[in-house]
C-alpha cells in the first residue's frame, strides 16, 4: 500500500515538473515571438516605399499654435505631394515635388509657382519618409514598446536644424498613429496625428 502511494505521488510530481518545464518553454517562445513581431513591424515601417495619409498637424511655438488638416501622397523620394484641407483660408494649397522641382499651387487663389533646384527639397519634416530617412541614418536611433504600441526615436542634426522625432505605431494595425517633432534650439513642437494611412 505504501509502495503504491509512493509510486502515485512520484508520478504526480513528475507530471507537475513536466508541465512546469513545458509552461516555462512556452513563455520563453512567446516572449521571443513578441520581440520578433515588434522588430518586424519596425522593419516594415522602415521599408515603406509609398503611402497615402490624412494627417492633423499641430504646430506649437512660444507665441502661438496653428492647426492644419493635410492630405499626403508619397510615391517616391522624387515624387510626392501635400494638400492643405484646413484651415479654409489656405485650403486647396498643394506642394508638389517632382525630381528637383517644387510646385506650389492653389486653384482657389489662382496661384501656381515653380521653384527649380530647391536645396531643401528632400527635407520635409511632415513626411513620414523624412522620419524614415532620419531613422536609417541615425546610428543612435532606437525603439521601445509597451503592450499596445511601439515608439521609434531618432534625431536630426545639421547647422540650422536640431530636432528629436518620435513615431508611435499601433501594434494591432501595424500603422503609424502619431509623429512628434521637437526642435531643441527653437523650442518649437509639431504633433502629427495620422487619421488615415494607406501603405502601398
Amino acid at each position: 500500500m505504501k509502495k503504491k502511494t509512493f509510486f502515485l505521488i512520484t508520478i504526480i510530481i513528475f507530471f507537475i515538473i513536466l508541465i512546469l518545464i513545458f509552461y516555462i518553454n512556452a513563455s520563453k517562445k512567446s516572449k521571443i515571438g513578441h520581440t520578433n513581431n515588434s522588430q518586424e513591424i519596425v522593419e516594415n515601417i522602415l521599408n515603406i516605399s509609398s503611402y497615402n495619409a490624412t494627417i492633423n498637424v499641430k504646430v506649437v511655438s512660444n507665441k502661438n499654435e496653428n492647426n492644419y488638416l493635410i492630405k499626403q501622397e508619397y510615391k517616391s523620394q522624387d515624387s510626392n505631394s501635400q494638400e492643405v484641407i484646413e484651415p479654409a483660408n489656405i485650403a486647396g494649397t498643394k506642394i508638389i515635388r517632382e525630381g528637383n522641382k517644387l510646385t506650389l499651387e492653389n486653384s482657389t487663389l489662382n496661384l501656381s509657382s515653380m521653384i527649380e533646384n530647391y536645396q531643401y527639397i528632400s527635407n520635409n519634416n511632415l513626411d513620414l519618409s523624412s522620419f524614415i530617412e532620419d531613422y536609417k541614418s541615425d546610428s543612435k536611433a532606437n525603439y521601445d514598446e509597451n503592450e499596445n504600441e511601439i515608439k521609434m526615436y531618432t534625431t536630426y542634426n545639421n547647422a540650422n536644424n536640431n530636432c528629436r522625432k518620435t513615431l508611435y505605431i499601433d501594434k494591432k494595425t501595424k500603422l503609424p498613429t502619431q509623429l512628434e517633432i521637437e526642435w531643441t534650439n527653437k523650442n518649437n513642437k509639431v504633433y502629427i496625428l495620422y487619421n488615415e494611412v494607406k501603405i502601398k
